[in-house]
């Protein structure tokens, strides 16, 4: 039986990195190398063929002996003036990512990159537009709608379980350490304003995705920011100053009514289910869900709670709470989006996740960045297709 194989050359920018190296390269398209491909039937299949590119040859030539037939180099227009590679794709840090999806495009590549596409509402949106004109398939990273928590919420909202969603509350973050003791989890850059770090550009990049697509389309929102750490160590164990938000407390109102409050912060410690949980309530049901786990409690199983804080609760708040069921094998969420944009690049396949739905996100937490500023509620205009 003859086989097609459609070998789809990707230029993965700034994937030394730790989200490059862990979600993109070695979860995701060294993953879906090393399952065959993306299967489409019995005698078709994708099959990606990267070229890492970077700035440090020696993480390069690491990562690319992870596989075999991996190739790699500094030179990024070399990349692009490769032919058969059609696809670019960008985990760079923020700051440099606009230019270089630009010159992609000039070099005639489909775009998928992460968030936030650009440091401005105006320079994602100018991607969007510049890679609309020039007719080629772009989409932006929006992890979050697959995985199995997230999954299990919209199972739940496509039933009809909650009847009328009413609001969402979001709790997420961990204690980041500072440095001076313990190594810190995440990069020095991501809490230096002049790096492009902070928590508002970062996360509510994501809120606006999983919003607009589980519950409703955010039309305003009123944002506070804080730096609680002032003072952290570096990856060299040097201290610097905290220039950029640690936390974000944030409230968004839907189009259709919808309230959500999320919390958003790396100087919290966790004592809930997971480090994201979501509880959404509505006129006939609640759930919570994390992660991956996902419980609901509907109107007939909810207890009927009085205010007495005289004596112990007679109530114990975690009864009376169903688990969701795992109705389907969950991938690696990543992987599972990678997989919908070959499919989409090869195939023609529906990809909505757009560089216009990356310049929302940006438009979000620029927003939130204004409303802190201002101190007030703050509109979000539509960005037209």
């Amino acid at each position: 039986m003859d086989t097609t194989i459609h070998n789809i050359g990707i230029i993965m920018n700034g994937v030394t990195g730790r989200m490059g190296t862990n979600q993109h390269f070695i979860r995701s398209i060294l993953a879906i190398m090393k399952q065959g491909g993306v299967r489409i039937s019995e005698t078709e299949t994708i099959m990606p063929r990267p070229i890492l590119v970077g700035r440090n040859e020696a993480k390069l030539l690491k990562l690319a002996a992870m596989g075999e037939g991996i190739r790699y180099t500094v030179d990024l227009d070399d990349a692009l003036a490769d032919p058969e590679n059609i696809i670019y794709f960008d985990a760079q840090t923020t700051g440099r990512r606009a230019d270089a999806v630009k010159k992609a495009i000039a070099a005639g590549k489909h775009v998928y990159c992460e968030k936030p596409t650009a440091v401005s509402t105006e320079a994602a949106y100018e991607l969007y537009k510049v890679a609309k004109k020039a007719g080629v398939k772009n989409g932006v990273v929006q992890d979050k709608l697959w995985l199995p928590g997230m999954v299990k919420l919209a199972q739940l909202r496509d039933t009809g379980f909650f009847g009328e969603i009413l609001s969402v509350r979001g709790e997420f973050g961990y204690w980041v350490f500072e440095g001076d003791v313990i190594t810190p989890q995440r990069p020095s850059w991501n809490y230096r304003k002049e790096d492009d770090g902070g928590m508002i550009i970062d996360m509510l990049c994501h809120w606006r995705y999983v919003i607009d697509n589980l519950f409703g389309k955010v039309k305003s929102v009123s944002c506070l920011g804080a730096t609680h750490i002032k003072k952290r160590w570096d990856e060299q164990g040097k201290p610097y100053k905290c220039t950029a938000d640690d936390s974000a407390y944030a409230t968004f109102e839907c189009e259709n009514g919808v309230i959500c409050h999320f919390n958003s912060s790396w100087t919290v410690r966790v004592r809930r289910d997971d480090l994201l949980t979501l509880q959404v309530d509505g006129t006939k049901g609640s759930a919570v869900a994390g992660l991956r786990d996902c419980v609901a409690q509907h109107s007939s199983a909810t207890p009927r709670p009085t205010w007495n804080p005289d004596i112990d609760s007679p109530i114990n708040f975690f009864d009376n709470w169903t688990r969701v069921p795992n109705y389907q094998i969950f991938d690696n969420a990543f992987k599972i989006q990678w997989e919908l944009f070959l499919r989409h690049v090869v195939l023609d396949d529906p990809f909505p996740w757009t560089l216009l739905e990356g310049a929302k996100g940006v438009q979000l937490a620029e927003k939130g960045l204004e409303s802190w500023e201002k101190r007030c509620w703050v509109e979000l205009p539509e960005l037209k297709a």
